[in-house]
């Protein structure tokens, strides 16, 4: 009977464990990832910047400091445009109206997500071991956000 007891005892505890598990796992989920998460890798952010000197820099220039027509691409007036959107929102307007010239909406996806991919390092956000997606329902998860979070 104590045998009975103890076991019960133990797969009881076992299984507050694997709730509690799950429930932090399911908070963990809640969470939007960050700019800061490292969601691009290195070497997605080298295609996307020849990319980016093929399609966009006539534009947005060399440096992506933009001009009196095109806005700037990488600072802190782009960053302040930016901040707490979604990363899906940025590359919606990528996709759909980049380059503004007769090929607006016609690029890749991945093209778009390499150019994305630049832009974020040239504006010092960290890589990480995973290229962006280009699915924007997944870029909706990832927030633009000038400074870190506190939580992460």
């Amino acid at each position: 009977m104590a045998r009975v007891r103890i076991a019960n005892a133990v797969l009881a505890m076992a299984g507050s464990a694997a709730i509690w598990a799950a429930c932090s796992a399911l908070r963990a989920q809640e969470r939007l990832l960050s700019v800061w998460d490292g969601v691009y890798t290195r070497q997605q952010a080298e295609r996307g910047e020849s990319l980016y000197r093929e399609y966009c820099a006539d534009c947005h220039g060399d440096e992506l400091e933009g001009d009196a027509e095109a806005p700037a691409l990488s600072g802190g007036a782009f960053q302040t445009n930016w901040d707490g959107v979604a990363l899906g929102n940025l590359y919606t307007r990528i996709r759909r109206d980049m380059p503004l010239n007769r090929d607006a909406g016609k690029l890749s996806p991945e093209v778009n997500a390499a150019v994305l991919a630049y832009i974020l390092s040239s504006n010092h956000f960290p890589p990480g071991p995973a290229d962006l997606p280009h699915a924007v329902e997944i870029l909706n998860q990832i927030q633009f956000e000038i400074k870190p979070s506190r939580k992460r």
